[in-house]
């Protein structure tokens, strides 16, 4: 989209020496009659050329911003760039052709319903940030280089997306912004204008597509959920695989976690335990919790009773 047409403020230092000039030159003018003198010819002469070279001087004053840079022209050639600051022109010669802002400029443009390498509609919108650092070229060269700069971008654009795919421009859009940025600074740097950035704003596709790509990024997530939860196992099973093998050089040791799991399971309160004969034998040799001790106590007690 082209931007709008800037507003210029009228110069209100050119003005008040405009009308110094015409007030001047009415006093030079009206000086004779005053002093009660008739108005010689001679007079009228000398005052009309004072006013109308005052006129010229003054309607020859031009003033530039620090952002603008004026082209003029003498007799309909390229004559100089005047600017920042007060510049003078040749009156009924020099005029200038037209100011040229250097500040960097944003304009946004778009791609209509063009179709991806995998032939998929999108509208895909984007910003270009560019400036003139040749303000000769972008007259002399180019008609209108705002709107040729806007046009080309949306070329580079479109090819863009017709060369790619849409997974490319959702997954990696900083490449397609940078080719899209190379492009047209190849094309405009002739015009002495350079596209700095392209940025892309947003890309549209049909909803019949968007809830097919909503199925497909919930099936990868599962998909990278399970591979992760297959992956979680196998560091599993190899750290087991390597506490077996210590285990089964440390017999000690194995007897210490076999306790270790008892003690756990007694803390979280279990009424009953299921232990493998094995263990509950070498319990009842060793009597480590102190069973036999409790039985013998018992037995005791029975016979005291009877």
């Amino acid at each position: 989209m082209k931007n709008a047409p800037r507003r210029t403020r009228p110069d209100c230092t050119l003005f008040l020496l405009r009308l110094i000039a015409l007030a001047a030159s009415a006093l030079i003018l009206g000086l004779e009659p005053l002093a009660g003198r008739p108005l010689s010819p001679a007079g009228t002469a000398i005052g009309a050329a004072v006013c109308v070279a005052a006129l010229l001087f003054v309607c020859s004053i031009r003033k530039a911003d620090e952002w603008e840079r004026a082209v003029v022209l003498r007799f309909g050639k390229f004559r100089k760039v005047w600017g920042p600051g007060l510049f003078f022109l040749v009156p009924l010669a020099d005029r200038v052709a037209r100011r040229v802002d250097i500040r960097i400029r944003v304009t946004d443009f778009s791609a209509q319903e063009t179709l991806t390498l995998d032939s998929v509609t999108v509208t895909v919108d984007a910003l270009c940030f560019w400036l003139v650092w040749d303000p000769q070229k972008a007259i002399l060269e180019v008609e209108d280089y705002e709107n040729a700069v806007v046009l080309s971008s949306k070329t580079a654009l479109r090819n863009a997306v017709s060369s790619h795919e849409l997974s490319m421009f959702l997954e990696r859009g900083d490449i397609i912004e940078k080719q899209i940025q190379e492009e047209v600074d190849k094309k405009t740097t002739e015009w002495g204008i350079t596209v700095q950035y392209v940025e892309i704003t947003d890309i549209q596709i049909p909803e019949a597509l968007q809830d097919s790509l909503s199925r497909v990024a919930q099936a990868e997530r599962e998909k990278k959920a399970r591979t992760l939860l297959a992956e979680a196992e196998i560091e599993i099973a190899k750290k087991l695989e390597e506490a077996v093998l210590i285990y089964s050089k440390n017999e000690p040791a194995m007897k210490l976690k076999i306790l270790s799991i008892l003690n756990e399971g007694l803390k979280a309160g279990n009424s009953m335990m299921l232990v493998p004969n094995s263990i509950a034998g070498e319990l009842k040799t060793r009597d480590i919790f102190g069973l036999e001790a409790l039985n013998e106590l018992h037995k005791k007690k029975g016979e005291g009773t009877a």
